[in-house]
């Protein structure tokens, strides 16, 4: 459950007007929030939240000194953030089969595979389990639930 009250108060609002519960209406008003934020990217240059660069920056420092991952975070927020720039260093109009997109994930960090599974259950990678290939999804998905709370304000560092 959120702590930001100001966020709950909305909720409970929409909850009287629509009769919805809780989780309902926090669900629609973090789809509409998210709906809107991109509506205003597509609309104009996206800035970036201070709060978000200032985070960006103080994860990238701990975790990727060097480019490198030194330690796979432990938040998810964090992680969301981590696989980002992972995946920035993904060509977007390439298919990789499993051994290159091991190798160049392996640049990253020893632990591929986790990185792997994370950026395909995030949805910012696709794949073909037949025939094991991988690319960056074009379309990013708009998340639900929990996903939706770590990724929030993260998508302007997508693509």
């Amino acid at each position: 459950m959120t702590k930001d009250k100001d966020f709950k108060r909305l909720v409970r609002t929409r909850m009287t007007e629509t009769g919805e519960n809780f989780t309902t209406a926090r669900t629609a008003l973090l789809a509409a929030n998210q709906n809107a934020s991109q509506s205003a990217e597509a609309t104009s240059e996206s800035t970036i939240d201070p709060q978000i660069d200032r985070f960006r920056a103080k994860t990238l420092r701990t975790f990727m000194p060097n480019g490198r991952i030194t330690a796979i975070p432990t938040k998810r927020r964090a992680l969301v953030l981590i696989l980002i720039e992972v995946l920035a260093s993904l060509d977007p109009d390439r298919v990789y089969d499993e051994k290159q997109l091991n190798g160049i994930l392996g640049e990253f960090h020893p632990d591929f595979a986790l990185l792997r599974r994370e950026l395909i259950d995030y949805r910012l990678l696709e794949r073909n389990a037949h025939t094991g290939e991988y690319w960056v999804n074009p379309n990013p998905p708009i998340h639900t639930g929990s996903q939706a709370q770590e990724m929030a304000g993260l998508e302007v560092f997508l693509r």
